[in-house]
Order: structure tokens, then sequence, then C-alpha cells
């Protein structure tokens, strides 16, 4: 378990410590139902145990961490179910998000999404996952904002934040990676030609086929975990 190593300004040492917890935790640097044990994170992290323990209730108000009585805190680790139940909602509010999108959408901020996913597609090319999902993820987020929902946005937040690490594991498939570039490109067409129906379409594919490659992800890793037990 490594994290980046920056210098960090006394006053913001809690959200600074939170952000790169958070992409530790999305990128599987510390795995679904790992404890989080202080000691190791503070030396990793390089802060004190008070901003460290602030940073770790941050994230679990985001949904990214759960805090057990008498446990300390565990990185979110979700079943089956769980996986089922809340890429449903998501699918709906990525769907709604895209259709009022396409509709409100502003030259400038098409012109801004259009630049990240250049600079998406280029991570990509350079294989670079960290990178590309940091990149999906401000699209995706740009795309809630066009959509000017405040209600909206605050769920969608709230959602999201128990998916990101799964989502940032759905890519590590090569193919379905490739697919999900195509499905990227495919919402551009359709922001650009402000197609409300296309776009709510796209996105609701986008994210059943997520939902689809995480399920097919956790059940190998149950059947290999009963394979080891056997």
């Amino acid at each position: 378990m490594t994290a980046d190593i920056v210098s960090i300004p006394r006053a913001a040492l809690h959200e600074q410590a939170a952000t790169r917890l958070r992409q530790m935790l999305i990128e599987n640097r510390i795995p679904p139902g790992a404890k989080l044990n202080e000691r190791e994170l503070a030396d990793v992290l390089q802060v004190s145990r008070t901003p460290l323990r602030e940073a770790i209730k941050m994230l679990a108000a985001e949904g990214l961490v759960e805090l057990l009585p008498n446990r300390g805190a565990i990185a979110l680790a979700l079943d089956e179910k769980d996986v089922h139940n809340t890429f449903e909602v998501m699918a709906g509010l990525e769907a709604l998000s895209g259709e009022l999108a396409a509709r409100r959408i502003t030259d400038d901020e098409l012109a801004e999404i259009k630049a990240m996913q250049f600079e998406m597609m280029a991570a990509y090319t350079r294989r670079d996952l960290p990178a590309y999902y940091r990149l999906n993820a401000r699209i995706h987020a740009a795309i809630n904002a066009a959509a000017k929902n405040p209600v909206l946005t605050m769920t969608y937040n709230q959602v999201n934040a128990r998916l990101q690490a799964l989502r940032f594991r759905s890519n590590q498939d090569g193919e379905k990676w490739k697919r999900a570039v195509k499905e990227h490109e495919k919402m551009i067409e359709a922001l650009s030609a402000h197609d409300t129906h296309a776009m709510r379409d796209v996105l609701l594919t986008h994210l059943n086929n997520k939902r689809d490659v995480v399920l097919e992800q956790l059940r190998r890793e149950g059947a290999g975990a009963q394979g080891a037990k056997a």
C-alpha cells in the first residue's frame, strides 16, 4: 500500500489526506472490506492521527468507508445485491443527467467536456488506468453539472460515492474497457447534437454494462475464494 508523497499545508491537512486516501480506496490499493490501519496510514500519508481521523470521517460521510463500533473503519465492501441495487439507482441518475445536459449544456461546457474526452483518450492510448479514471469521473461529473439541477447533483454524488472503486475496476478488462470508450464517444456525439433521447439511452447502456462487468468480477472472485477453501 503506497501513496504519493507531497507537501501538505497545515490549514488543509485533513482535506488533502482525504483526497489521497480516497484515491487509494478507489484504485483498490486498500481493498474492499480491509480495515484501515491508522498507524500505517498516518505513516504513508505523513500526517498525524488527528487529521487522519478527520479524513476517515469525511470518507465515511461520502460512503467510501464504514465506521464500525469498537472495530474502527473498513473500506466499503458491497455484496452482489448491494451492487445491483446501487447501479440500478445510479443508471437512472446518469440517464436523467444526460437527458437534461443534452437540453441545457452551453457551448463552453461542451467544449470543456470535449477537451477532457481528448485527454481521456490519450490516457486510454497509454493504458494509464488511474489517469483515465480520473478524467472519466470528471466527464461524468461535468455532464451532471450541465444538467443544472442541484438536487440531482446532490443525490448523484451520494450514490456515486458507493460505486467509485467498482467503476474503476470495471475497466481492467481490455475488451470491456474498449467498449466503455466507444460509449463515451457516443455521449459526446449525443451532447453535441443536443439529442436528449440518444444521451439518455447511451448512459443507461453504459451504466448497465458497468454493472454487468462488476457483477461478473464479484462472482468470479467469489468462486475463486470458494475454490481456495475446498
